[in-house]
């Protein structure tokens, strides 16, 4: 009997704790994800593109999400440019919200991949988990940048 609870109370433990990288509300608003995104370097250690991971095109850059609504990308010598915005959706019952970032970057191709509309799973201060369902085939794309 005293294992069971110590079982249970593990288990319990484990579903309802919080991580500490991923401990803001998705759903909490477009003014504190700008201020949390807009604070410091990102790296991007996640790019699942439907069918692969591109993680490894992205390795070393430092991304920089400014408040003027640009991205800075360095690696080296290396600079890409790009903006972001962000919407939030809400429901037409106004009872759900989602939270949108939208990255864009013109070239070069790679980091073309990253432009979409990217909605916000789950979001931190030191991690943003980011999904993208496509319109046209049904694919899934994972985005996660980290600290």
């Amino acid at each position: 009997m005293i294992k069971l609870c110590y079982s249970s109370l593990a288990l319990c433990v484990l579903l309802f704790s919080c991580s500490p990288d991923l401990d803001i509300d998705p759903n909490s608003g477009s003014d504190s994800f700008s201020q949390m995104v807009s604070g410091g370097d990102w790296q991007l250690t996640y790019f699942w593109d439907s069918e692969k991971d591109e993680s490894g095109h992205f390795r070393g850059y430092s991304f920089q999400f400014l408040s003027d609504h640009s991205i800075i990308a360095v690696k080296g010598t290396s600079k890409v440019n790009g903006h972001w915005t962000l919407v939030e959706d809400h429901s037409s019952d106004d009872s759900s919200r989602h939270l949108h970032f939208k990255i864009i970057f013109t070239a070069p191709p790679d980091f073309e991949e990253l432009s979409e509309d990217w909605q916000v799973l789950r979001q931190g201060v030191n991690k943003i988990e980011l999904i993208h369902v496509s319109g046209g085939n049904g694919g899934i794309d994972y985005l996660t940048f980290e600290r």
